[in-house]
């Protein structure tokens, strides 16, 4: 199911990253359809709502969630596809798992979007309150980047390695190592595919490919 999601959406490193952010980043993430269907959860993902991820394919996003917030969440994901806007951020949303236990999480919906603009679907990314989340507005509240920051944060989420980074920067690979781990203390995230989602999630990365960095 994965390969054939992933295959569909992208061409080249696109899938590269999308697939590397699925598989390594350590945090809930899924993938809608314009039906807002989960097409593709990760490990993480099905494990926070105790099934396995062949359960989860094809249900609607909206059978996760309390009652309360569906119609909310519904309409902050269809503005998502009617391009107003690139991401929602929903502090505390309410969602049930498989044993109907109810938990409260973070929930930051964004769109992946191609070159030319066009809608190719939409990204969930749920943190469970009590662990990694932040409470704060993704918009409002963006760590500082330097200028060879967002460059190599640019790279990273093309797929672009060390080596090559290396090179195109001028720099050694320790250097580059150097300010990616300065990336991962900011972003409090513990790895590269996790600073890359962490980075589109508050809104440092601009909608499109391919991935460029807002210095504002």
């Amino acid at each position: 199911m994965r390969e054939a999601v992933v295959s569909g959406v992208g061409t080249g490193s696109q899938r590269e990253v999308l697939r590397s952010l699925f598989e390594r980043s350590g945090m809930c993430l899924a993938r809608l359809d314009s039906g807002f269907r989960l097409v593709e959860v990760n490990a993480d993902f099905s494990r926070q709502f105790g099934c396995l991820p062949a359960e989860l394919g094809g249900r609607s996003f909206s059978d996760l969630l309390h009652a309360d917030v569906r119609t909310q969440v519904s309409q902050q994901f269809a503005r998502l596809l009617a391009a107003q806007g690139s991401r929602f951020t929903e502090p505390t949303i309410e969602f049930h798992q498989k044993d109907s236990t109810v938990f409260s999480a973070e929930l930051t919906g964004f769109a992946v979007r191609s070159e030319s603009s066009r809608t190719d679907g939409l990204m969930a990314l749920v943190c469970p309150q009590g662990g990694s989340r932040t409470a704060r507005s993704p918009a409002s509240h963006r760590p500082v980047l330097t200028d060879i920051e967002a460059r190599i944060l640019e790279g990273v989420a093309l797929g672009v390695s060390t080596v090559n980074l290396a090179s195109m920067l001028y720099l050694s690979r320790g250097g580059i190592g150097y300010h990616i781990d300065n990336l991962m203390r900011k972003l409090k995230v513990k790895n590269r595919p996790a600073v890359v989602s962490k980075a589109y999630a508050m809104g440092l990365i601009r909608p499109g490919w391919p991935p460029r960095v807002y210095l504002d």
